[in-house]
């Protein structure tokens, strides 16, 4: 069985596009995992700790025969290749940044995952890259991803050349 799901990328520390695309190169190589469509690069504020440097976030779509934690997973070492150190710090400066923003139709809340992610309605760095490659999608219980962006702020977000 293949699934489609989302998938957020940032960072802000270190040459951000070049390690964007490399990741996204990274996980099209994992067996079961093929990437069908990418975003812009996006210039964003950063969110809560606004202390440090804007961030540069896309967006991917991949399919997938793997299950929703082995994709987690997939993802999880993906960021360590690229030197990301989680250590608990929210919204701080990181090198990668990948998030599972959905599975298919799935609606996962377990101790390590929640998906579609929770808050996507609220972060137009989010929505943005996800508005050029799944504008048109419906995420379980929030809605289509179109609609989100059109009712939040999207100041000082812009695309990159």
């Amino acid at each position: 069985m293949s699934v489609t799901a989302l998938i957020g990328l940032g960072g802000n520390l270190g040459d951000v596009r070049l390690r964007l695309g490399a990741a996204m190169a990274a996980l099209d190589a994992v067996p079961g995992v093929k990437v069908t469509a990418r975003s812009r690069f996006y210039r964003t504020p950063p969110w809560g700790n606004v202390d440090q440097p804007d961030f540069v976030n896309a967006a991917i779509a991949v399919q997938t025969s793997l299950d929703a934690h082995g994709l987690l997973d997939a993802m999880l070492a993906t960021e360590r290749a690229f030197g990301r150190v989680r250590d608990g710090e929210r919204w701080g400066p990181r090198t990668l940044d990948l998030d599972l923003l959905a599975y298919g139709e799935a609606v996962i809340d377990d101790e390590r995952l929640t998906v579609p992610h929770p808050r996507i309605p609220e972060r137009a760095f989010v929505l943005l890259p996800l508005v050029d490659i799944a504008a048109g999608t419906q995420l379980p219980g929030m809605g289509r991803v179109g609609d989100l962006l059109a009712v939040i702020d999207a100041a000082g977000c812009e695309p990159l050349p």
